[in-house]
């Protein structure tokens, strides 16, 4: 059984179809990335997985049970954490008192002075919410989401307000959880924090899944065309170079190829026999954000034809 299972979820607002088909799974342990333009039904998708927000069709499984179950919902609220892009937090506790509170509501939570410690609050642990920096109240709502130890989290957005120490902090705070077993689902607007976390991904464009794999793999960019660009070396012409040039300006060579690995080792082979040294040499490939922005793009130029 994995943490979740969704099979052709649909959720409508009369006429307006939030999310139209959407299935996918995510299994026990793995970070998963759930990404998409404003309006692409992520919201709602993840409102309904976690029980806030009732389907209008399809299934869906969290941890086995039916989120939508009244029977299973106090259950499942025990189990899974939250974090919403803005908690409301009484301004007037203290992060410790906070963190207690939240952690009665558990029946096996994390010590919250552990908790403490993860989100980097230790020498603000006396501090009153209202005085805490942004960062320091994202933070804080990080530990509320993982002070119940739950199975499964759901992180919307964590580091948005966060300098890069800070995130570069909760991407290591996610990475131990997900290595001590705790699912967590994702989602976010940085593409660069998919890549260093998740395991897997799904992109929603107008409610409907258009890709998913994992972050190395989705739409193709572990094939087809790379891009090989390097300076070229003194004493060497463009016509030396053992391989097709792209371009040429400035000095720097690009050569855009698909046979990445033959035209590398020619390239280097040539190199080392003659002394040359390939100074900046690099191989590029097609960004993840290039391709999310073809994907939502492509759905949406599909969705406007007649």
């Amino acid at each position: 059984m994995g943490a979740l299972s969704v099979r052709h979820l649909a959720k409508s607002y009369g006429e307006h179809a939030a999310v139209r088909d959407v299935s996918f799974d995510v299994d026990k342990g793995e970070v998963f990335a759930l990404l998409g333009p404003n309006g692409a039904g992520k919201t709602t998708t993840v409102e309904i997985l976690e029980g806030f927000r009732e389907r209008s069709g399809g299934e869906v499984e969290t941890l086995g049970v039916d989120p939508a179950r009244r029977d299973t919902q106090r259950w499942l609220r025990t189990r899974i954490g939250v974090v919403l892009q803005e908690l409301a937090v009484e301004p007037y506790y203290t992060v410790r008192q906070v963190l207690t509170r939240n952690a009665g509501y558990y029946p096996s939570p994390r010590p919250v002075e552990e908790v403490i410690e993860m989100i980097g609050l230790k020498e603000k642990s006396d501090e009153r919410v209202k005085r805490l920096s942004g960062g320091q109240q994202r933070r804080l709502d990080v530990g509320l989401g993982v002070v119940g130890n739950p199975e499964l989290l759901f992180l919307d957005e964590p580091t948005t307000g966060l300098d890069p120490s800070g995130r570069r902090d909760s991407w290591e705070l996610i990475r131990r959880l997900a290595a001590a077993g705790t699912t967590v689902v994702l989602t976010t607007h940085y593409m660069d924090e998919v890549e260093a976390l998740a395991d897997r991904m799904a992109v929603l464009s107008h409610g409907e899944v258009v890709a998913s794999g994992t972050p190395t793999s989705i739409g193709g960019r572990d094939s087809g065309a790379v891009t090989i660009r390097f300076m070229l070396p003194e004493g060497a012409a463009v016509s030396d170079i053992p391989a097709t040039v792209t371009s040429f300006d400035d000095g720097l060579l690009q050569i855009v190829t698909e046979d990445e690995l033959r035209v590398l080792h020619t390239l280097t082979g040539w190199a080392l026999e003659h002394g040359y040294v390939l100074a900046g040499l690099a191989v590029l490939r097609v960004t993840l954000e290039d391709i999310y922005l073809r994907l939502t793009r492509d759905a949406l130029d599909s969705s406007q034809v007649p």
